[in-house]
């Protein structure tokens, strides 16, 4: 009997020491942090979280540190907000090789796939991710093992699959959804399933080889089908659109967001920002820096004829939209490490924002707190804020000062947990 009592109170003892460990609040130390709220620089910044979250925050003299915090002191680096990217594809299989080396691949391969590009999203410093159509919902299943805590990846906004019509980008030799009635129902799927946005394919697109990628293809009834239903269940609609013209219709029937927008004109881009429509520009996928990527993963001919087609156009829709104050979350339709010109795919996407025109603060807040608001999750992440998730990254340099030091990257946690820290 008194054996099983002392081995009762070890367990015990073991049990309270465990918990206490995991509630013992955590301490960043580093020569400053960036406000991406109020835009600003704070030097010689404390970062104070318990239980996942930021209690306190902002500069030394200003902060208390908890008796028996553990302290990470990161030294003369800067804190960021985690990053994020609004247009990721998990299981993305281009044309070419990509898709090749994928042909086959069962429901079991492709989560597997689709887990592994979560942990290396997560360790490039992109802790919250939206997915605008996946492949066989598989991003759902994800999305609740990494909210679990079982597997690692960033925080998963998901669309489910996407909402296409016969013949429209994303389709093969299948029939698809054609008119209102079969897009309600459509519609109405995907939000069963466990979507949390609703993304249609209303132009044609670079990834399918028929269809004008500036020409709408989707008629107004069918995207107000859509926007209708999503409506009744408060879900916001994005739309693949190449087209100014289909993009136009979609923002009057009510959209949400705009997806690449190969060929906007002014009029359709001061319609989205009187309408407070996001703009989610995916640059990175049409400009010769970055063409490395194509190369990379074997794209056809008549693929990179169409990357050629859109990629000056891409290039002045984005300038236009900077100019003329639309709303903007970064996406890179790319994996969010993805390498491209020395750097990551959402890292590129930023740098290529301030070459638009933007300033370094301006990218850096589409890469955080804008897209939290695009997610109307700005009370949760987005920024260094008490109350917010612990998703924070470090870099060597004042990304205000200028954005590339977000290519020093060499820190990343999430709701409170260190995934990496290369200067240990």
């Amino acid at each position: 009997m008194r054996t099983i009592l002392i081995t009762l109170s070890f367990f015990l003892l073991t049990a309270v020491a465990s918990l206490s460990a995991e509630e013992r609040p955590t301490v960043l130390r580093a020569a400053g942090m960036v406000d991406v709220l109020e835009g600003r620089s704070i030097r010689d910044a404390v970062v104070v979280i318990e239980n996942g979250r930021i209690a306190a925050a902002g500069n030394a003299a200003d902060v208390d540190v908890p008796e028996g915090a553990d302290v990470v002191d990161l030294g003369d680096r800067w804190l960021v907000p985690g990053l994020m990217n609004m247009h990721v594809h998990l299981g993305l299989a281009l044309p070419g090789l990509m898709a090749a080396q994928h042909a086959g691949e069962n429901k079991a391969q492709l989560v597997l796939r689709m887990a592994d590009v979560a942990r290396e999203s997560l360790l490039s410093g992109v802790t919250t991710v939206r997915l605008p159509g996946d492949r066989r919902h598989a991003d759902l299943a994800l999305r609740e093992a990494i909210e679990r805590g079982t597997l690692p990846g960033p925080r998963i906004i998901s669309s489910g699959q996407g909402v296409g019509i016969t013949g429209g980008h994303g389709s093969s030799l299948e029939f698809r959804n054609d008119g209102p009635y079969e897009l309600r129902k459509a519609t109405r799927y995907q939000i069963r399933a466990g979507a949390e946005w609703i993304k249609i394919s209303i132009s044609g697109g670079i990834a399918t080889p028929v269809g004008g990628i500036g020409e709408p293809l989707m008629t107004r009834d069918e995207i107000e089908a859509v926007v209708d239903i999503a409506n009744r269940h408060g879900i916001k609609v994005t739309a693949h659109s190449g087209s100014a013209e289909a993009t136009r219709v979609a923002v009057e029937a009510g959209i949400s967001g705009v997806e690449h927008g190969y060929f906007l004109d002014r009029d359709v881009l001061r319609l989205m920002r009187e309408r407070g429509v996001w703009y989610v520009p995916t640059i990175v996928v049409s400009q010769p820096a970055t063409f490395d990527f194509f190369e990379r993963i074997g794209s056809p001919d008549w693929y990179m004829e169409r990357v050629y087609e859109v990629g000056q156009d891409h290039w002045r829709a984005l300038e236009m939209a900077v100019e003329e104050g639309v709303l903007i979350a970064l996406g890179s339709d790319q994996h969010p490490h993805e390498p491209n010109d020395g750097t990551t795919a959402t890292i590129r996407e930023a740098e290529y924002y301030v070459e638009a025109g933007m300033t370094s603060l301006q990218a850096l807040q589409a890469a955080t707190i804008q897209s939290a608001r695009m997610l109307d999750k700005e009370d949760e992440i987005g920024s260094l804020s008490p109350g917010k998730y612990a998703d924070i990254v470090a870099v060597e340099g004042n990304p205000i000062d200028d954005i590339s030091a977000l290519r020093t990257l060499g820190f990343v946690m999430k709701g409170g947990k260190v995934y990496r820290n290369d200067w240990e």
